[in-house]
């Protein structure tokens, strides 16, 4: 089997993964590969594994993703640095199963000549203002639903309703439901204006679009990268048909990793 390691970067993470790839030589047939790799380790933490996601993106139909934290408790990373060589024996043996996650497809088209830029998201995507009023019109599928004022949108997905959404008040998704979550920044609510004013849930058939109203100049946030996008036409968020695979290794329920880092581990 072909795996690779990622490393946040700090001394304990690199020496867990030198650790590893020892451990792995001990077993025949594991080839350490980076360019095309079965299985993808990441050590340090929920971020570590989302640049590792992103670095990998083109073999996701290929490949398994499994993360070590040697911080805080993650809902990606969830083994701990001394279970690393059970860890290590149970991929080596190959005694896992593949799990999917769903992910978001982001659409950016410009009124320039430029035709569009696509991104997938393994949390979620962000759209704020570059700097004045952040104002779009809202249409679901093809109806148009309101106009947003306010500091921005959140548009996550359903293992990514932990993050970012959750701060905004968004609800907690089973990341067995294939959908994906719009939550407000800061909406405008007044006699004049008026939103929602509440998370929005969309099922697999549904696609939102974002037309900007005045300023077409957005600072647009894919997980952990933010880019700034000049002359948009349209943002068009969407489930992608594309997923995420997690190797599991042992039983541990989504919800007992909402209770453990949010109520007590």
């Amino acid at each position: 089997m072909k795996y690779v390691i990622t490393s946040k970067g700090d001394e304990k993470s690199n020496l867990l993964k030198l650790s590893m790839i020892a451990e792995f030589g001990a077993y025949e047939g594991m080839i350490y590969d980076e360019a095309e790799p079965e299985i993808v380790i990441s050590i340090g933490g929920d971020g570590t594994l989302l640049a590792a996601f992103h670095e990998y993106q083109d073999r996701l139909a290929e490949t398994a993703f499994v993360g070590i934290h040697t911080g805080h408790l993650g809902f990606y990373a969830d083994w701990r640095p001394h279970e690393a060589e059970q860890l290590v024996a149970k991929i080596a043996k190959g005694k896992f199963e593949w799990v999917s996650y769903p992910l978001l497809k982001t659409t950016i088209y410009y009124n320039t000549g430029k035709k569009k830029d696509e991104y997938l998201a393994l949390n979620e995507s962000t759209v704020k203002s570059s700097g004045g009023p952040f104002v779009v019109d809202v249409v679901i599928n093809s109806t148009q639903f309101e106009r947003f004022r306010g500091d921005g949108l959140c548009m996550s997905t359903p293992s990514g309703t932990t993050a970012y959404n959750k701060s905004l008040g968004g609800a907690l998704i089973h990341p067995s439901v294939k959908s994906m979550q719009l939550t407000e920044m800061a909406s405008i609510n007044n006699r004049v204006y008026r939103t929602i004013g509440s998370p929005l849930i969309f099922p697999t058939h549904h696609r939102v679009h974002l037309k900007p109203v005045d300023d077409r100049d957005f600072q647009i946030s894919i997980d952990h990268l933010s880019i700034l996008h000049r002359d948009v036409h349209e943002i068009i968020y969407e489930i992608s048909d594309k997923e995420i695979h997690f190797a599991r290794l042992r039983s541990f329920p989504f919800w007992r990793r909402v209770h453990d880092s949010f109520i007590e581990d």
